[in-house]
């Protein structure tokens, strides 16, 4: 058993080194892999990137770049063509989520106690740190619309954190490009009858100022693929 990381990441110079040296120091149960996928950087993200894979020592870590910006969800797919692992987890290029939570989420799949499990945002705090008003209530309107939709019981649909098998995610026909990555492989594994679990986890928001790339539009996005998954087959 093995686990890819593939972390997308796009202008993420002044957090992406730090990111991967917790990687590197957390204890994993099985064996990894670490992909990073730069979205057309501006800054000098890749460059970091390169000089991380080349330094690392133990761990394979492979570095990929689009050839345009293309968007979080087309990082995802790029990085999955990469993958040789058994289990997939998206780790995103700042540090909201700490890494060394990632062991924990693996830990009911190794058991065969789930098949995809997300670490909730909204089961350790009611209102996650650093998260504002808009996102707080997009958030809760997309898990809702998911569980509605798909007669799920999921508390953070849109969290970074899933940890998926392989074999499943290649079994999907996945084709967005932006945020709405996320409703739409939760909506295509919850079509196939996977079981789903929540873990709670810690989490540290950033603003846009700081960098957060999420837009309003994204919302929406995520809307019409819940609907066009349920009601489509594509």
């Amino acid at each position: 058993m093995k686990l890819s990381i593939i972390i997308p990441t796009f202008n993420e110079e002044a957090t992406i080194e730090r990111l991967i040296r917790r990687l590197l120091q957390t204890p994993f149960p099985i064996p990894y892999e670490v992909i990073m996928v730069d979205d057309r950087s501006t800054d000098r993200t890749y460059a970091i990137e390169r000089r991380l894979r080349d330094h690392a020592r133990g761990v394979a870590v492979t570095v990929v770049r689009n050839r345009v910006n293309k968007g979080k969800g087309a990082c995802i797919r790029q990085g999955l063509k990469h993958a040789r692992g058994d289990l997939i987890v998206i780790q995103d290029g700042d540090l909201e989520y700490h890494p060394r939570q990632i062991p924990k989420l693996l830990q009911p799949i190794l058991d065969g106690k789930a098949d995809v499990v997300c670490g909730s945002r909204f089961l350790r705090r009611r209102w996650p740190e650093g998260m504002g008003l808009l996102s707080f209530c997009a958030n809760h309107v997309l898990t809702l619309a998911t569980n509605i939709l798909y007669g799920l019981r999921l508390t953070d649909m849109e969290t970074c954190y899933k940890v998926m098998r392989h074999e499943q995610l290649r079994s999907l026909r996945l084709r967005c490009n932006r945020f709405e990555f996320d409703p739409e492989v939760i909506a295509k594994l919850a079509k196939q009858g996977r079981r789903f679990l929540d873990i709670p986890i810690a989490y540290h928001g950033r603003s846009r100022r700081e960098g957060k790339k999420i837009r309003p539009k994204d919302f929406f996005l995520a809307v019409w693929t819940l609907l066009r998954c349920r009601f489509w087959k594509k």
